[in-house]
């Protein structure tokens, strides 16, 4: 059994998008989920997950209570060790220092040494409202979306998706290596980045000939190989039936009735009969909920998120399957 410590306040969707790379995972506490099972490669791709460790056990969230559970797992061994406490949230009202201090001499009692600055290992012990779980750092993941931002990339667009947003929308679609990826109207290729930096073939088609060309310049900057791009009609892609195995797609936002002069509904209506017609699974990113429109089309809706961005746009996540 492993812990996992959630990034953002949306723990249902981090707890979705850590499905990915973890089994039967569940929301435990405030920022805090159980898994029975973790990949670490994929685990250190995620965008809302920012550790997972082996879980020692659980107990109320108090240092006494941390010192004996930790005592009780009689933890016997050599090597070096470091203790982080964390309050998630600031929930537990826990003394992080106190629990660092008396965990640690539990620790050394039974013949660790410690060393903070390069450990053997590491444990975690995480409280989060009425709970503390202890656990020995398993894996980390790799939380570099900065060097990704959009307008630090060759090509750059108002309204580009940010790269966090964008790995977990990949991570729901299933992005990883021996399956393809298609967005439809691929933009500035910030999904197709992401995508492609968990190890998927990308294929981006859009409308615009800048865009392809725009997007051409930032995948190029940032991914090696199995990239496909092409100019075209999202609402008639020009690429067999099964071709893919997931699509995503980043709707155009605003209230808008047409969008380069073709009505939105229609627009996007099309756009998901060919995703269905391409893949069993879809994730959709828009500014308002298209679940109904998906359905007539003929996909299953699983799960969809709203995700505040500013104060007038929430991104509505949908996540689409065809079982």
């Amino acid at each position: 059994m492993y812990v996992l410590e959630l990034a953002g306040e949306d723990d249902r969707f981090a707890a979705a998008e850590a499905g990915a790379a973890a089994t039967g995972v569940s929301v435990l506490a405030p920022g805090l989920a159980l898994t029975r099972a973790v990949v670490p490669d994929r685990l250190a791709g995620l965008a809302c997950t920012r550790r997972a460790s082996e879980l020692l056990g659980r107990t109320d969230a108090s240092v006494e209570s941390a010192r004996v559970l930790l005592a009780a797992a009689d933890p016997d061994g050599a090597g070096t060790i470091a203790v982080r406490a964390r309050d998630v949230r600031g929930t537990a009202g826990v003394d992080t220092r106190a629990v660092e201090r008396v965990l640690g001499d539990v620790l050394v009692a039974r013949g660790f040494e410690v060393d903070l600055d390069d450990p053997d290992r590491e444990l975690r012990a995480v409280f989060a409202g009425d709970t503390c779980a202890l656990g020995w750092l398993h894996v980390e993941a790799d939380r570099g979306f900065g060097d990704r931002t959009p307008t630090d990339r060759p090509f750059f667009q108002p309204g580009s998706m940010d790269p966090m947003e964008a790995r977990a929308v990949a991570n729901l679609a299933g992005a990883r290596p021996g399956r393809t990826v298609l967005d439809p109207m691929c933009g500035t290729g910030g999904l197709l980045i992401e995508a492609g930096l968990l190890g998927a073939d990308v294929v981006g088609i859009d409308a615009q000939a800048k865009m392809i060309q725009g997007t051409r310049e930032n995948l190029a900057a940032y991914l090696d190989a199995g990239v496909g791009l092409a100019r075209g009609d999202a609402a008639r892609l020009p690429l067999p039936d099964g071709a893919v195995e997931a699509v995503v797609i980043d709707v155009p936002y605003g209230r808008q009735s047409k969008v380069a002069g073709r009505d939105l509904q229609s627009l996007v209506g099309s756009t998901l009969a060919e995703a269905r017609r391409l893949a069993d699974r879809c994730v959709m990113v828009a500014d308002r909920s298209w679940a109904s429109r998906a359905r007539e089309v003929g996909w299953t809706l699983t799960d969809r998120f709203e995700r505040p961005v500013h104060r007038s746009l929430t991104r509505h996540v949908h996540v689409l399957d065809t079982a």
